[in-house]
């Protein structure tokens, strides 16, 4: 039998995982992350992956599916990885995806490490995503099962995951619906078969970000003004951290008119405000890039694109610029956000992405 790890949540998607495992003959462990930093404040409400309450349930599920079940301790490695790089890309006007950071260096990285350790051959996840080997011998994603409305696919947040990585990653819940899952769940008689989906950073469940960056740092966010896109001062805003390209609400001062964030600038503390047709652009430039499907990208290929994680997939060039990768849309895209994640998908397959 060979050995697998399962990353358990707490949630129907890694319960069901750990379950469909033990029925195909793997020798399956189950483990929580334990990544929440306060260990003085008892969790009791659902928050994810990062409550104490996902220690509960996961127990829970283990002793339904008769499987053994552990608790690892990766707060040092969720603090380093996630929330540092988090408060550091907002000081820099960027907007981070912690979920992409998560995955690589802490569900990823350092559970492999661990799970290797305790003689696994795989680890696996309740992510919806399937793993697939191409015939030149790389290692990709393909998009999980089900059309636009049914599907749950999650590739866009695994893009930077190594080859070997993958070569040791299972991840069944990718060949099923969300809906077919929470029946799975039900039948075995899972008591998470109806548990809720998490929707907010699983470490702000307030989705306060700006409020957590200060408490996190110890330090007020500095105002500073509001630009047109020739420099006219516009007004006063409460901080860089406050805000993201395209956002409209919450700006905190009316103008007549709708006006949107284009651009932050860190360097001078402004935030530069326009109207919604200056948020297209025809090209994006991505750097920091990761590859599946191909080893590298030597000359302009066609491909869609994701510039956000609920993003519809749009038709591009794709080709080298630099060290990274220069994105050619069909047709323009709205709010290309500094710090989140362009990925580049063929025919279902994930050929690669980096940051924009």
């Amino acid at each position: 039998m060979k050995r697998v790890v399962v990353g358990m949540s707490g949630g129907v998607d890694s319960s069901v995982a750990a379950l469909l495992l033990k029925r195909q003959g793997y020798d399956v462990i189950g483990v929580t992350m334990q990544i929440w930093q306060d260990q003085d404040v008892e969790v009791t409400e659902s928050r994810g992956c990062c409550g104490s309450s996902a220690v509960e349930d996961a127990r829970r599920v283990a002793d339904v599916i008769g499987i053994p079940y552990y608790v690892m301790n990766f707060r040092k490695e969720f603090r380093r990885d996630v929330i540092d790089y988090f408060v550091r890309e907002y000081q820099a006007g960027r907007t981070p995806n912690p979920c992409i950071a998560c995955n690589r260096y802490v569900k990823w990285e350092s559970l492999l490490e661990k799970s290797l350790a305790l003689g696994a051959d795989y680890i696996a996840t309740g992510h919806y995503a399937v793993t697939k080997q191409l015939e030149n011998g790389r290692y990709t994603l393909h998009t999980a099962a089900g059309d636009e409305k049914t599907s749950k696919d999650q590739t866009y947040a695994l893009y930077n995951l190594t080859q070997d990585q993958l070569a040791r990653t299972i991840m069944p819940c990718g060949a099923y619906t969300k809906d077919q899952i929470r029946q799975i769940a039900d039948e075995a008689g899972l008591p998470v078969a109806y548990k809720p989906d998490s929707e907010e950073i699983c470490f702000i469940p307030d989705n306060d970000y700006a409020g957590f960056i200060e408490r996190d740092t110890g330090n007020a966010a500095e105002e500073g003004n509001f630009v047109s896109e020739d420099g006219t001062v516009l007004g006063r805003h409460k901080g860089i951290i406050r805000y993201t390209v395209g956002q409209r609400k919450g700006l905190g001062i009316a103008f007549g008119k709708r006006m949107f964030v284009k651009e932050i600038r860190p360097e001078t503390n402004e935030v530069v405000l326009s109207d919604n047709a200056s948020l297209f652009s025809e090209e994006v430039q991505v750097h920091n890039v990761s590859y599946m499907a191909i080893p590298e990208l030597k000359e302009p290929m066609r491909a869609e694109v994701k510039i956000r994680y609920n993003h519809k997939a749009a038709p591009a060039w794709i080709e080298p610029c630099g060290d990274g990768v220069l994105c050619r849309f069909d047709t323009p895209q709205r709010a290309a956000t500094p710090g989140q994640a362009a990925v580049f998908y063929k025919d279902g397959y994930l050929i690669g992405g980096g940051t924009i």
